[in-house]
């Protein structure tokens, strides 16, 4: 089987849900939901504290191309506009929900039969209505990851089922029970892009939802299933179309840039929802794990909901519960509090315990040049982390720095415990700012 240089093999952890099917979490009583969930241009609030909303509306408008509306996922009355807890940016603005009695949504949600015939235009306007943004965790526009420069020649649309991250298994669950509706979504999004080649990428450990995505397609002569080894990072987007295509997406480039486009199951989905009843992006499914969990679920959840919330529901947190982290164990980001609500780029909400939550302390480097061979990205992470630590930020960057997929590779596989990933993160931020100054 095809796959990618480099990569590690992390505990899977998934048994924790993998059977479980996908349950809707109950409507919660509050809701918050924060303006800026995208990768992009912020949002402008359209709402008002006192100010009655419905389930669907929107709350705050784009300012860009590259940004997306945000919609209320439930309906009553605007409690707040006020800064929060977020669970990437650190801090942001957000509008408070208090949800009423009954649920009423807006009119405009209603299935169009015809949605088939619309131009890729009009499929595309109704992608940037909903608010859609990758659903896989990387929550750039969906719309305009659609809409590749007319230079750009796109041949192959990739659809992405792999869901390699230990102890996550939404996307999994989805192929096993939404399999039509991903494949209406990946239909759409090859309609969008005039692509006559489809490609559904799926890690071997998910032998059912292969089985079940070939089944959908059967007949479909441009669709195909591609079963994928085992392997971490699988399915982040350069390593897949590598694994797939045997092609190498260029150093500062994008899939685009060598005629491809990978989009996420999730965001599939969503896409069909979106172009076939014009619904808004107002829930997603998350799966909730880890030894830290009593009873770990995979969850459909409206966005905005709080962490308590849905930890509550799943039997709350064991005694040894230690660390909270939205996403998995890899590339996730540790929370504060259970107070952060769930936002489109949740995927997972992963609660660790006793030693498992501690990051181990450095030791001097030994070496052994292990970082180097699972770097996915071709990359030195340890000359990297020393360019870093002495605030060589432009060398750093001659040496890709900007390339790093931030997987965590280099750091699971160090004998030494370097904070790798960690240190390469902050260079890019701290090189990004110095390019932006320098205009």
């Amino acid at each position: 089987m095809r796959t990618f240089p480099g990569g590690v093999h992390p505990f899977e952890g998934k048994s924790y849900t993998e059977k479980k099917k996908i349950e809707k979490l109950p409507r919660p009583k509050q809701v918050t939901i924060p303006l800026q969930q995208h990768i992009g241009a912020p949002t402008k609030p359209l709402v008002e504290k006192g100010q009655e909303v419905k389930a669907g509306e929107k709350l705050a408008e784009a300012e860009g191309y590259v940004s997306v509306p945000v919609h209320a996922s439930v309906s009553g009355k605007v409690k707040a506009l006020e800064d929060i807890d977020h669970p990437v940016a650190g801090r942001g603005p957000a509008v408070i929900i208090e949800a009423g009695e009954t649920e009423e949504w807006i009119e405009t949600i209603k299935i169009d039969e015809k949605y088939q015939d619309l131009s890729s235009d009009e499929m595309r306007k109704r992608i940037q209505d909903a608010g859609l943004a990758g659903l896989g965790g990387a929550t750039f526009p969906t719309h305009v990851k659609l809409k590749p420069p007319e230079d750009k020649k796109i041949d192959v649309a990739l659809l992405n089922g792999v869901e390699c991250e230990p102890y996550l298994t939404a996307d999994h669950r989805l192929m096993l029970e939404y399999p039509a509706d991903i494949i209406r979504g990946f239909r759409i999004i090859m309609k969008i892009l005039g692509v006559k080649r489809g490609i559904i990428g799926i890690e071997k450990n998910k032998k059912d939802a292969a089985e079940v995505m070939k089944k959908q397609i059967a007949g479909e002569g441009d669709m195909e299933v591609m079963v994928l080894p085992v392997k971490y990072p699988q399915g982040a987007e350069k390593q897949l179309i590598k694994a797939a295509l045997d092609r190498e997406v260029p150093s500062g480039g994008l899939p685009m840039d060598i005629g491809a486009v990978v989009q996420n199951v999730g965001t599939a989905k969503a896409i069909y929802d979106a172009v076939s009843s014009c619904r808004p992006l107002t829930e997603r499914v998350v799966t909730v794990t880890g030894p830290g969990i009593k009873e770990p679920k995979n969850l459909l959840i409206p966005i905005g909901t709080h962490y308590q919330d849905i930890i509550d529901f799943c039997g709350g947190l064991t005694e040894k519960a230690a660390k909270i982290i939205m996403g998995g164990p890899m590339m996730g980001i540790a929370q504060p509090n259970l107070k952060v609500p769930v936002i489109k780029g949740t995927s997972g909400i992963l609660v660790l315990e006793g030693k498992q939550a501690h990051l181990p302390f450095e030791e001097p480097c030994i070496n052994c040049g292990r970082c180097v061979e699972v770097c996915p990205s071709h990359l030195l992470p340890t000359t990297l982390q020393r360019l870093v630590y002495h605030e060589r930020f432009e060398e750093a960057g001659k040496l890709h720095l900007m390339d790093c997929i931030e997987c965590g590779s280099c750091s699971y596989i160090c004998p030494a415990n370097r904070y790798l990933v960690q240190s390469i993160r902050h260079g890019k931020r701290q090189l990004l700012r110095l390019r932006k100054k320098a205009g």
